[in-house]
């Protein structure tokens, strides 16, 4: 879990190894959209089939809270999925994601897509991933982070790992390093302090 004040002189771990905070917060005060893969990051990568044919997936509330609250501070999300599922358009309008894009197998097609709407550099995208078709994002994006369930190959490419695994938390974890490095945690907890 990270501090409630992200302080550049305490080195986070990935992999177990030190990395330099200050370069994170850095990356991380750069960030105008945070784009999420789904199956593995915003749930724990099991999918669950109903008798009636039916997709289920858990989603975690705290990642859900943690995008609405990047779209108060005017930071957008989108999510870029591989599969295509009702249920997923559905979290996504509940946690006011901008865009989804689903049966995206080429996810960089979807990527490059994504950076024209909204009108952004690499640098400017933080992506969270899990598994190689997630690779060509990985590499790209200005802030790349996996959950520790990824594959080898995600974590090693990515600049974080967060503690905690997908779906229970890890967008959370992602989304509160963003408000905190780039100075907005502190006016939303004015906020809900002060909210009657």
């Amino acid at each position: 879990m990270l501090p409630e004040k992200v302080d550049p002189s305490t080195p986070l771990r990935v992999n177990g190894e030190p990395v330099e905070t200050a370069d994170l917060v850095e990356r991380a005060k750069k960030i105008k959209l945070l784009i999420l893969d789904v199956d593995g990051v915003l749930t724990d990568g099991r999918i669950i089939y109903g008798d009636a044919g039916d997709e289920l997936k858990c989603f975690d509330v705290q990642d859900g809270f943690g995008i609405y609250l990047l779209s108060k501070i005017g930071l957008c999300t989108a999510i870029i999925t591989a599969k295509k599922s009702p249920v997923v358009w559905r979290r996504a309008k509940d946690s006011h994601v901008a865009k989804i894009y689903q049966n995206a197998v080429d996810k960089l097609k979807a990527y490059q897509k994504a950076k024209r709407k909204f009108r952004v550099k690499d640098e400017e995208v933080c992506f969270i991933g899990d598994d190689l078709l997630d690779l060509p994002i990985t590499v790209r994006a200005g802030l790349s982070v996996s959950v520790p369930n990824a594959v080898n190959e995600v974590r090693l490419r990515s600049h974080m790992i967060t503690e905690r695994r997908g779906g229970r938390g890890a967008v959370r974890e992602v989304a509160d390093f963003l408000l905190k490095s780039q100075e907005k945690y502190d006016a939303l907890i004015a906020h809900y302090t002060n909210h009657r």
